[in-house]
């Protein structure tokens, strides 16, 4: 079997690194179809020039000095179909260029491209500087971000809700960037990203049409009705760090061809366009959502991490490790004496309490109010053996937080 070196560059995932197929090897030529090999060449800019016609097809790459050149069969029906497509994948491998790397991951792991533009100024010799190439990656992260929130559930301003599935939602997808800082390319895969693809499309043109209802009309209407296609505080935030310091931006969405086009989307649609006259209504749209967001009654259940209060006697300060009931990591809340005490002893017996109250927007959903029916949760035993370790292992800051009082019996 012929082998293939792994695919280089656009091996690098946009969350937290994770081995990902495509950095193990390339593409196999048994698993290859040729007509989604066609139409992935045909995207990135390859062109057709001839062949024989129902057999196989030529493909090159245009430019000075291009070399490259690809028999590719219409088929698997032919006895050497997957010898040409063996000699067509160690070729493009061989090429080095960014769109024959950005074929072969889209071969190794079937994705949707999601690409961004910049139109930054060129510095010497049509360089451009290590900040726009920062921004752009950082923004870029931003909007995807804003994305895998939206395939969580709908709302105007998220804060630190749904934080951790969304980034562990970026963990495979894979990025390539092109020389100058002005164009990149996200890979999401298929498996498991389709949805946050599917709806950053929908918020993509929902956002745009929502700007230019209101430079048209002064209304913000427009805006309010957006967040059910994904539009939030997020995204419009993104989409401001994207376009500040360009003469414009755009953002495009293309479907892998071996999974074809949702069902909720169509094909083809031209990138989005962004402008630095947009900058003004993205912003206000941003803090109009961050202030509207509603409070949430919850009833979360968590573990103590963090107990104060400036005397032995009154109300305090507790902060939650959240174990259910709410889409945060932490979250602080002021407790009565007897909730508060009632909170130590849970904490020093190694169990985890429940409580109800009010997710507070301000801040960004870290708050808890109107905290009342503070009680203990009964857990599994290796579950309370695991919470008493990690209590033993954070004593020092309990017993601050506990100094002038008495502590309550274990």
């Amino acid at each position: 079997m012929q082998q293939h070196r792994p695919v280089g560059e656009p091996g690098r995932p946009f969350g937290v690194a994770r081995a990902h197929p495509v950095d193990l090897e390339g593409p196999d030529p048994g698993q290859v179809d040729p007509a989604v090999l066609s139409a992935l060449l045909d995207r990135h800019g390859w062109e057709r020039r001839g062949g024989a016609a129902g057999r196989y097809a030529r493909w090159i790459l245009p430019g000075p000095g291009a070399r490259t050149s690809l028999l590719v069969p219409e088929s698997r029906a032919f006895p050497d179909s997957e010898e040409l497509l063996g000699e067509a994948l160690t070729a493009l491998e061989r090429s080095g260029t960014a769109s024959a790397r950005e074929v072969l991951v889209s071969l190794a792991v079937p994705s949707d491209e999601i690409r961004w533009w910049r139109d930054v100024p060129a510095g010497p010799t049509g360089a451009s500087t290590w900040t726009a190439e920062e921004q752009l990656r950082s923004a870029a992260r931003r909007v995807l971000l804003a994305g895998a929130l939206a395939a969580r559930g709908r709302a105007g301003y998220y804060g630190a809700r749904f934080r951790r599935p969304a980034a562990a939602a970026l963990e495979n997808v894979l990025v390539q960037s092109a020389p100058g800082g002005r164009r990149l390319t996200a890979f999401v895969p298929v498996a498991g990203g389709r949805e946050l693809a599917v709806r950053l499309h929908q918020a993509l043109y929902a956002v745009r049409e929502a700007v230019d209802y209101r430079r048209a009309t002064g209304g913000m209407d427009a805006f309010d009705g957006a967040v059910e296609a994904g539009v939030s505080h997020e995204l419009t935030e993104a989409l401001v760090a994207l376009v500040r310091g360009t003469e414009g931006a755009r953002i495009g969405v293309a479907w892998a061809p071996a999974a074809g086009v949702p069902e909720e989307c169509t094909d083809g649609d031209a990138p989005v366009e962004f402008s630095p006259g947009d900058l003004d209504v993205l912003r206000e749209a941003g803090a109009r959502y961050r202030h509207t967001e509603p409070a949430v009654s919850v009833r979360v259940t968590g573990t103590v991490v963090r107990m104060r209060r400036s005397g032995p006697r009154g109300e305090g300060t507790v902060r939650l490790h959240v174990i259910a009931g709410a889409e945060i990591p932490h979250v602080r809340m002021t407790l009565d004496e007897e909730a508060y005490r009632t909170a130590g002893h849970a904490h020093l017996v190694g169990l985890p309490i429940r409580v109800h109250g009010r997710l507070e927007s301000r801040g960004g959903f870290r708050r808890l109010t109107g905290a009342s029916g503070v009680v203990p949760v009964q857990v599994e035993e290796a579950e309370r053996d695991r919470l008493m370790k990690s209590l033993q292992e954070n004593l020092d800051f309990f017993e601050e937080a506990c100094a002038g009082e008495e502590q309550p019996p274990l």
